[in-house]
């Protein structure tokens, strides 16, 4: 247990933020999912977009890494690629 005043805050500080960066990222899988689960080639290059911006503003932020966004948003867009061929 925190002997301090401020290490008390900081604790919830903590707490707080690791329950908001939690649901970002959480949010965004979810939306991953989402996206690698369809099949239609339009609604799928829309979804896309919205997923690229997520994954960056993630990266941004500090809560994954930026190659790992950068990765993920390459499978991503063969995926979607592999779709408009079919």
């Amino acid at each position: 247990m925190p002997q301090h005043k401020s290490a008390e805050k900081r604790m919830r500080q903590n707490e707080k933020r690791r329950k908001h960066n939690k649901s970002q990222k959480t949010r965004v899988r979810t939306k991953i999912n989402k996206l690698e689960s369809m099949e239609d080639p339009a609604d799928a290059r829309e979804m896309l977009n919205e997923v690229k911006g997520e994954l960056d503003r993630l990266a941004g932020k500090g809560l994954i890494h930026k190659n790992k966004a950068a990765n993920k948003k390459s499978a991503l867009e063969k995926h979607v690629n592999q779709l408009e061929d079919e």
